[in-house]
């Protein structure tokens, strides 16, 4: 005869969850709810009156060019931010998973970064490249090129960019770093003894095996650069020169808080929210299966 064991039910898992549940109702379902209610919305900028129209909102939005290429140029951003941080954090875990002397010293310097704010980041590089006091503006007129992302929109795209990338390299750096750290050292080793060279180790060893940690970090810098960066460019930018630098996120906050069209802001809200969740499903659900384990 089989015995079957009950354990008395206790409530202190429900406590121990309940602080997380309520931070993600308050600051995350909540407010998705009030924009999703909100995009239906035309609303007074001073809150005397609203009337409920729909989707108007969003047939505006789809009908205007200029949030088109907004929406191009954000997918243009996230591509070479991800593209970019996801790239040289790679090459720098590859370098400091070495055995080198002071390796945890280049570790954590590395990590650093990570603690800085996004203003506070931005703030950095607009001080190195300011065209009249920065060191990294003044190294470039020494070789010729004229810098000025305040008046080249191409230039200012280009700031953000590494700006935003360089924000997230210490975080994809722990992530590259910790997968290379498991992989067994006597795979690296037999390839050494077979006599290939570090690249040749580095690109088809190492790399296959951090595959999932890639796509991992692929989801997460997408979503960064869609949502994130908001402080970056505020700092860098201010969206300009003439709207070069303007990311969906960025005219959420310049049409809802500077030309204080709420309904129109939440819609684009709504919009985005959409995109990312949607980003999300399909890279589970269709790259995942290309990824090697």
């Amino acid at each position: 005869m089989i015995k079957r064991v009950h354990f008395p039910s206790s409530p202190l898992p429900y406590l121990l969850v309940a602080p997380q549940i309520a931070i993600t109702i308050v600051f995350f379902i909540w407010p998705a709810g009030q924009a999703m209610y909100q995009s239906f919305l035309i609303e007074d900028a001073f809150g005397f009156g609203r009337e409920f129209v729909w989707f108007e909102n969003f047939e505006i939005l789809f009908e205007d060019p200029l949030y088109a290429d907004v929406f191009i140029r954000t997918i243009f951003f996230s591509v070479m931010v991800a593209a970019l941080s996801m790239f040289l954090s790679l090459i720098l875990a590859g370098f400091a998973d070495r055995v080198v002397k002071g390796a945890t010293i280049y570790r954590t310097l590395l990590i650093w970064p990570y603690a800085v704010a996004p203003v506070l980041a931005g703030a950095l590089w607009v001080f190195m490249f300011n065209p009249s006091v920065g060191i990294i503006a003044y190294w470039l007129d020494l070789i010729g090129v004229d810098w000025n992302h305040f008046l080249n929109g191409g230039q200012a795209m280009a700031l953000i960019v590494f700006a935003a990338s360089w924000k997230q390299i210490a975080y994809n750096f722990l992530f590259y770093l910790a997968a290379m750290q498991a992989i067994p050292k006597s795979m690296i080793e037999a390839a050494a003894i077979d006599g290939a060279g570090p690249a040749k180790r580095f690109w088809t060893i190492i790399f296959p095996l951090v595959s999932p940690t890639t796509f991992f970090l692929l989801v997460i810098n997408i979503v960064y650069a869609f949502f994130d960066t908001f402080g970056i460019i505020h700092a860098v930018t201010e969206g300009g020169p003439a709207g070069s630098t303007v990311t969906l996120v960025y005219k959420v906050y310049s049409d809802g808080f500077i030309g204080l069209d709420l309904g129109g802001s939440a819609a684009q809200s709504v919009i985005l929210m959409a995109m990312v969740i949607g980003l999300t499903v399909i890279q589970f659900r269709y790259v995942e299966r290309r990824v090697d384990y």
